[in-house]
């Protein structure tokens, strides 16, 4: 019988891979949307514990959605919310907000296990199959299968980026547009030029470490011009995606229903 493990060990080498990745953010509590965009043929989605309101029982619930569809998956979390995050089965994470290699250095202790880090063992969790893959096996699969992802979303960070991005054990950096406009003083429009000089320098920096860099992509154009400064991982967002479909089914409609009534 071929069991698959409940732990998916993709990221990592997706982000080494070189290629383009493109995913989805999903804040929406439901494990049918994670695979609604494994269906749609997205490269991972990541689902959002910082912005959305599933709670953890829904969260793994949306992890083993993921795992059953053969999408990737990383979760957005807070850093204190890694731990738990990681035992229910995340094959990646990622945490806003660091502005340093230090506070970089720190998450990468929490998420490899001793050896390698300093996270608490245990091999009761999901992660571990509950006990049937426990061990020794389970604490080298988690410390070279788990990707760690950090957020870029301050004018400090994007000064610090080149040393972020270096870090051993920081997978991808991803940059945060919207936080990183209002944190310089433009609201947010983070199309104004400073924003994305901003970007375009921190994505550069990135991509000279050696690392993945990434960042919102809301359209094929913006694609084509963040890969330009070294970005490989993109990700848009289900609601911006559902909403506007549903706006163009409603506006459908109803020029439809004036059609007819004509």
């Amino acid at each position: 019988m071929d069991i698959r493990h409940p732990l998916d060990t993709r990221m990592p080498a997706m982000l080494r891979s070189g290629e383009r990745l493109r995913g989805v953010f999903n804040a929406l509590p439901s494990p049918a949307i994670i695979e609604m965009c494994a269906y749609a043929g997205f490269d991972f989605v990541i689902i959002d514990n910082v912005h959305g309101c599933a709670n953890l029982e829904t969260t793994e619930n949306m992890l083993r959605a993921a795992r059953a569809s053969g999408i990737a998956t990383v979760v957005r979390c807070f850093a204190r919310d890694m731990a738990r995050i990681l035992d229910m089965g995340a094959g990646a994470v990622q945490v806003p907000m660091v502005n340093t290699a230090d506070e970089a250095r720190a998450l990468v202790q929490a998420v490899r296990y001793p050896g390698a880090g300093q996270r608490g063992s245990a091999f009761s969790s999901r992660a571990a199959g509950y006990g049937a893959f426990g061990g020794n096996s389970h604490t080298k699969r988690s410390n070279e299968g788990i990707a760690l992802v950090v957020m870029i979303e301050t004018p400090e960070a994007v000064e610090n980026a080149a040393a972020i991005a270096s870090v051993e054990g920081v997978d991808g950096v991803f940059i945060g547009p919207n936080d990183l406009s209002h944190a310089m003083g433009f609201d947010d429009n983070w199309s104004a030029p400073e924003v994305q000089d901003a970007i375009a320098r921190a994505l550069r920096a990135i991509a000279a470490s050696g690392n993945c860099g990434g960042t919102i992509a809301l359209t094929e154009a913006d694609e084509e011009k963040y890969s330009q400064f070294g970005a490989r991982y993109f990700a848009s967002v289900t609601t911006s995606l559902i909403t506007r479909a549903f706006k163009q089914a409603a506006g459908a409609g109803r020029q439809t229903e004036v059609n007819i009534a004509y």
